[in-house]
């Protein structure tokens, strides 16, 4: 395999070392949107977030050197880089390419300080304990949308043969005996988490004997996981189904692997098209990853058509119908869509109801919303949207990763300026988001904090 250019420490963490000071300091740095403009263009869609996180957990399984490919430059990409670092692998990043030479883990414990920044972060845990038979591993952070327990992943490990135990939020966890190896075990998940099923699958690749995960997550992620380890030797099947089974192997080669795109950004990207009523190409993206999103924005009026190349486009129908949504574990209506798409029904003609179900603290931006002129009301999970003639640009504040997007596109669509801040959350996220929208019409900026009129900027947790 060629070398890649050794990065500087700036670059191995953040990606490009090219970056403006309020891009350097997202959570001094606010993004100035002016509504009303149409879109028109196509938006490239960045590789998929939640699966280079995992994936580049999964290179822990390899005593080789792995080849990454369509890795997104983000803020959370940087911080699992740190954790590997930390961990002793080498990592080197040329573009969108990471290549990570893990033949030597010279420490089992991650870094406090950056696993309670980073949720996927705690992906560590299954390939340590695979790989050397124990790990140590902080209990994670990342988005306050709810309570994202870890205690599927723990009784799951303790399936394969692993003794687990929790002290002062320190997971630390072994394989008793000499051999330190795992052992496979039948494994039931209560709930089809996307954190369990991936860590467990990943853990069970180098057990002795057989895994099989039932009621497992079907995500694209999950897929795309399978399909890394496998393209590094290991034996899967099932992956996208609600039972996978992993017959363990000794050892795992290297491998050169490309990350599927992120239908997260591509839906996002196309309720901004819907909102603002653009007419735009969004890819590349699997539409299969997005079947509910798209049934649901066909529903509202827009107009979907598959494109070569894996591209999207969506141009707008007479009006925007409401309709009502309910996010459910895939192949389900994603929870990751809901923010973003409760920002297109206000604007509907007519009442929609939303119906959250994977997170409980999941709908602080309605707040937000209202702010906006919007009109939405709550009631326990639900969020009544009573559709408005027109959004009014404001002062918000995104409370989540989504939530701040959705904000963004909302800003895309009403009348005057909209500041959106706390772009810590969306930066983990979002790759070149200003640039993306810019270059199909959009008008925006990002400036310093200081720069903002302090009259103008909201205060931090009102009315949420």
């Amino acid at each position: 395999m060629a070398a890649t250019p050794v990065m500087t420490p700036l670059q191995s963490v953040t990606g490009s070392s090219s970056r403006t000071a309020a891009e350097a300091n997202p959570s001094e740095s606010v993004i100035e949107i002016w509504g009303g403009e149409p879109l028109s263009g196509h938006i490239p869609v960045s590789g998929a977030k939640n699966s280079a996180l995992v994936v580049l957990g999964g290179t822990l399984l390899c005593s080789e050197t792995c080849r990454v490919r369509n890795i997104p430059d983000l803020m959370d990409i940087g911080r699992m880089a740190e954790v590997l670092l930390a961990l002793g692998l080498k990592v080197n990043r040329a573009g969108n390419m990471l290549d990570v030479d893990a033949s030597h883990v010279s420490h089992s414990k991650a870094p406090y300080d950056i696993v309670s920044k980073l949720r996927a972060s705690f992906f560590v845990i299954g390939p340590l304990l695979a790989r050397l038979g124990v790990a140590r591993v902080p209990l994670p952070g990342g988005c306050a949308i709810g309570a994202r327990p870890v205690e599927l992943h723990i009784r799951g490990l303790q399936a394969l043969g692993a003794q687990v135990h929790m002290d002062h939020g320190v997971v630390h966890a072994y394989v008793p005996g000499t051999r330190g190896k795992l052992k496979g075990a039948k494994i039931y998940l209560d709930y089809p988490s996307v954190g369990a099923t991936e860590t467990l699958m990943m853990a069970a690749t180098l057990a002795e004997g057989e895994t099989v995960i039932e009621n497992a997550a079907q995500e694209p992620e999950v897929v795309d996981l399978a399909n890394f380890c496998i393209a590094m030797g290991a034996k899967i099947r099932g992956a996208g189904s609600n039972t996978i089974t992993i017959t363990g192997v000794p050892s795992l080669h290297a491998t050169d692997y490309s990350i599927i795109p992120d239908r997260i950004e591509a839906g996002t990207y196309l309720v901004a098209g819907a909102l603002t009523r653009s007419e735009i190409t969004v890819g590349p993206v699997d539409p299969n990853h997005l079947t509910p999103l798209l049934a649901k924005l066909r529903e509202t009026g827009s107009k979907v058509e598959l494109e070569e190349n894996m591209n999207i486009r969506i141009s707008p129908g007479e009006k925007i119908a409401p309709a009502d949504v309910q996010t459910l574990p895939y192949p389900g209506f994603p929870t990751d869509m809901q923010a973003q798409f409760m920002a297109l029904l206000t604007l509907a003609d007519g009442n929609s109801i939303v119906t959250e179900t994977v997170f409980e603290n999941r709908l602080q931006h309605v707040a937000e919303f209202n702010r906006m002129g919007a009109d939405i009301k709550l009631k326990g999970d639900c969020a009544v949207v009573r559709g408005v003639s027109h959004l009014s640009g404001a002062p918000v504040t995104g409370s989540d990763l989504r939530a701040s997007a959705a904000l963004a596109i909302a800003g895309l669509a009403a009348k005057g300026k909209t500041t959106l801040y706390g772009l810590q959350h969306l930066d983990r996220g979002y790759e070149r988001f200003e640039e993306k929208l810019l270059n199909v019409g959009a008008k925006l900026r990002r400036i310093p904090l200081s720069e903002v009129d302090s009259a103008a900027q909201p205060t931090i947790g009102a009315e949420n």
